[in-house]
């Protein structure tokens, strides 16, 4: 544009008129008459309003080329499409109201990708934030999360708005919306109460809606995770030094900046905070375990079969029995039908060696010969090999020591542990001792 105006010698703005001009014929050179509106109507019905569709299906059907301004123009004037209303903005004063909300995303922790629940309060004004993400959200969750963020910001707005979540609400929606008892009361130990905006009105919760996809695409980003702690832990510390020390237009300066002005107008958190923890009674199974969320936690062998009452924390699992504490386990999140087993709880029960049999003992230390037979014959015996072990030593007893024990060898080496045949050795060797017979002459008989 600078080039023709130089060259023409015009103003740059004569040259804009100009050509504003001749794009304006050029949308005028397609006639906008009743065929035209028909084809366009029935192809905003086919593809459901897509303008992109639409102008490729003029252009392929109808051979109707058309500028992507000249479509929207006559779609709007063919009452298809209404023109974009200006949207409103909601204004805070300094310790008004705070937001919180939640979002299910996909998080990398231990080498796999999980779904986990990211919790995210947000002071309207300064837009400070606290975020971190649990495996799942009950009540027991949402409890210790606003506990932890009102600890964060160092105290509390008066209104706290949600969305139409069953976790906090017990019935209705909007304005007409009751809260659960329990997170009711838990929000007025902490000095606010709960509010509920009404159903498709997301917008009025817009300073927490925004931070999920930034927290999304900015914090989770090629970042991988042990557990749940590192997950928080890192998450906690992104917070600190990126989310709320980045400046923020619509402030003029960082949100950290802001929550200084805001700060004084927060409701002060009460000296003594409402603990967060759940009760379970539980029977101690046979195998020494209790089980809490599809985790099972040990207890001492001596309570087998036995009641103890369970209190589930954050991060801890403690069992009493009778008023005494027996057993506290950090509390195993994101797994399941994971087990916690305390060094001394489950002893692994020692066998001490059984002394050998009688007969093993008479046996053993005579003949290293015979201790190697022994061995050998009872380890393909059964059970302890008394019985075999007798039969040899009844042999041993019944023969002389020498043909005993040159059958043995013999054997031995042979891998024979037949009793049977081991007794057929020890007669052919002691039969010419004790046998030896000389057979008369035919003559003499």
């Amino acid at each position: 544009m600078r080039e023709i105006s130089r060259l023409l010698k015009l103003s740059r703005n004569t040259v804009r008129r100009i050509l504003r001009h001749a794009d304006a014929a050029a949308q005028d050179a397609v006639p906008f008459d009743a065929a035209t509106r028909d084809r366009l109507e029935a192809a905003f019905a086919r593809v459901g309003g897509n303008a992109v569709r639409i102008q490729q299906i003029l252009a392929d059907e109808h051979a109707l080329v058309l500028p992507y301004s000249t479509l929207t123009r006559w779609l709007r004037q063919a009452g298809l499409r209404t023109p974009p209303q200006r949207a409103g903005e909601y204004h805070f004063a300094p310790g008004e109201e705070m937001q919180h909300d939640t979002s299910p995303h996909r998080v990398r922790i231990g080498g796999n990708t999980v779904k986990a629940q990211c919790a995210s309060l947000v002071l309207a004004y300064s837009r400070r934030i606290f975020v971190q993400y649990y495996p799942r959200f009950t009540r027991f969750e949402a409890k210790h999360f606003l506990l932890e963020a009102a600890r964060f910001m160092d105290g509390v707005c008066p209104l706290c708005v949600i969305d139409n979540t069953s976790v906090i609400l017990a019935r209705g929606s909007g304005p007409d919306a009751v809260m659960a008892p329990e997170m009711a009361a838990f929000a007025a130990a902490l000095g606010f109460q709960f509010r509920a905006h009404a159903i498709g009105h997301h917008d009025r919760k817009g300073r927490v809606e925004r931070p999920f996809f930034w927290v999304e695409t900015n914090f989770l980003a090629g970042r991988e995770f042990t557990d749940f702690d590192d997950l928080n832990h890192q998450l906690l510390r992104w917070c600190r030094e990126i989310a709320n020390a980045k400046p923020k237009r619509v402030l003029g300066m960082s949100p950290e900046a802001a929550y200084v002005i805001e700060k004084p107008h927060l409701q002060p958190l009460p000296a003594a905070l409402p603990p967060v923890y759940e009760v379970f009674e539980r029977i101690v199974d046979l195998h020494g375990f209790v089980s809490v969320d599809t985790v099972r936690y040990s207890v001492p062998e001596r309570l087998l079969a036995k009641p103890v009452t369970v209190y589930k924390y954050a991060g801890q699992i403690r069992i009493v029995h009778r008023g005494a504490e027996i057993a506290v386990h950090p509390r195993l999140l994101g797994v399941r039908d994971g087990r916690s087993v305390l060094p001394d709880h489950h002893r692994i029960p020692s066998r001490t060696p059984r002394a050998p049999v009688l007969e093993e003992q008479l046996l053993a230390g005579q003949c290293a010969l015979l201790d190697r037979y022994a061995a050998a014959l009872k380890q393909r015996a059964y059970g302890r090999g008394a019985r075999a072990l007798r039969r040899l030593l009844e042999l041993k007893r019944s023969y002389p020591p020498a043909p005993f024990l040159a059958a043995v060898e013999q054997a031995l080496k042979y891998g024979l542990f037949d009793l049977g045949r081991l007794e057929t050795l020890i007669l052919k060797c002691v039969a010419g001792d004790f046998f030896a017979l000389d057979l008369p002459d035919d003559s003499d008989a």
